[in-house]
């Protein structure tokens, strides 16, 4: 009887908590949907019937068409934020799986100071300036360059890239080691195999942050046709709700004059979302227990 009511109490349980899952992936796909059928609505559809409709009565390609049209920056804002995200992801991956590989070391000489600076950063910056004076004295201002090199190690990567790093048995490498690998070959043809879940996470980290970022380019970019896909989202978006409304489609592609509408700021922001909803897929598988690789072992 005790264990037809407690067989009863969890699938309620369960019941209860995919129902809330449902409702909440619900409220996180609708708004997506949304922009998605408003950006495929002319503006004379938006002003009759509103932007609040799943699927719109008439489908109009106008706003993409804009968008898309020969001239637009979005073609020059998209590659630059591919090759941040290509070039930048592996060089993240590249400097962090190093540092995290040789401060997984017990023995290694000073491991604990150079672990509390590292940590430190997490909680104190240099500060806007410093690091504007810094970049511009490398000479990396206006160049593509100043969107990676700064940002090449991540603090909170860097940790949970050593705590998985910490679980590898040491006895491996004893043996790569004798068999006469040195630390180089041991790294990228043994640790960095067995640490396949700790990568796709941390290069999910990075890749996003790359995709998503804006601030950087906007202090250290000067030439727009330098600007990253998101900075090119930002000036729409704004120019659209702001009072210089008719800048922001020439911002888009100077070929164009008149003045943007709700589909093609919604248009915008599909096409520079899109590429990661069909990454992400492919490694979340990955994304969890890499996740979790944190929470076990410091």
């Amino acid at each position: 009887m005790i264990n037809y009511k407690m067989t009863n109490a969890s699938t309620g349980f369960m019941v209860v908590i995919y129902t809330l899952l449902v409702v909440l992936a619900l409220c996180f796909l609708f708004p997506f949907i949304m922009i998605v059928s408003t950006s495929l609505m002319s503006q004379a559809a938006v002003l009759k019937y509103g932007t609040f409709q799943l699927i719109p009565k008439t489908l109009d390609l106008t706003a993409y068409k804009i968008v898309l049209s020969k001239g637009s920056l979005i073609y020059s804002g998209y590659m630059i934020t591919i090759i941040r995200v290509v070039v930048g992801t592996s060089l993240n991956l590249l400097f962090t799986a190093a540092l995290a590989y040789g401060l997984s070391k017990r023995y290694l000489p000073g491991r604990n100071g150079f672990i509390t600076f590292i940590f430190i950063t997490m909680i104190f910056s240099g500060g806007l300036i410093p690091t504007y004076m810094v970049v511009k004295s490398l000479h990396l201002v206006n160049t593509i360059w100043a969107l990676m090199i700064p940002n090449l190690i991540n603090a909170y990567n860097f940790i949970i890239m050593k705590a998985f790093f910490d679980q590898i048995p040491e006895s491996l490498e004893e043996s790569a080691s004798i068999d006469g690998a040195n630390p180089l070959q041991i790294l990228f043809r043994i640790v960095i195999p067995l640490s396949l879940p700790s990568i796709a996470t941390i290069g999910l980290f990075y890749g996003v942050t790359h995709w998503n970022a804006w601030f950087d380019a906007a202090i250290f970019i000067n030439d727009y046709d330098k600007m990253p896909l998101q900075i090119i989202l930002r000036d729409v978006i704004i120019h659209l709700t702001g009072d210089k409304v008719g800048l922001s489609m020439t911002v888009v592609n100077p070929n164009i004059k008149r003045p943007p509408t709700i589909a093609f700021s919604s248009a915008v922001i599909v096409i520079s979302t899109l590429p990661i909803l069909f990454v992400y897929p492919f490694i979340q598988k990955y994304f969890v227990k890499g996740a979790m690789i944190g929470s076990i072992k410091g």
